[in-house]
């Protein structure tokens, strides 16, 4: 893979997984599945990611877990406080579920794309 297209696989990695997140989290509490109401529940975690890739932290290696942390704090952290203002409650059960879920999802893929690497092993830029 060229190195160039990492950033952008891994945007639309963590834009993926915060979409699942949501879906997942409709899907369990038996909520309509309208796009509408996706975009509603996914748009104060998506925002959160946003900020995240915004720093330098993330853009400098999208895809280690460092940057993994910073953007799963920053999804749950600015999407909570997002939450909190618009609904006003943020109950403590959903904050713990969500955490976990979101770790699950925007650090596995990370994880699994550092062991492939790792297994791989270095390769020569391919020239042409």
């Amino acid at each position: 893979m060229h190195p160039s297209r990492i950033p952008a696989l891994a945007l639309a990695a963590d834009l993926v997984a915060v979409v699942v997140f949501a879906a997942v989290g409709r899907i369990s509490h038996a909520e309509a599945d309208s796009l509408i109401g996706l975009a509603g529940t996914a748009l104060p975690f998506l925002i959160g990611a946003a900020v995240a890739w915004a720093t330098p932290w993330v853009r400098a290696s999208p895809a280690s877990l460092q940057a993994g942390f910073v953007v799963l704090a920053l999804t749950a952290g600015i999407g909570f406080l997002l939450r909190l203002g618009f609904l006003g409650r943020l109950p403590l059960s959903f904050a713990v579920v969500a955490v976990v879920s979101l770790a699950v999802l925007l650090l596995g893929w990370r994880g699994l794309s550092g062991t492939v690497a790792r297994l791989r092993g270095p390769r020569e830029p391919s020239h042409g």
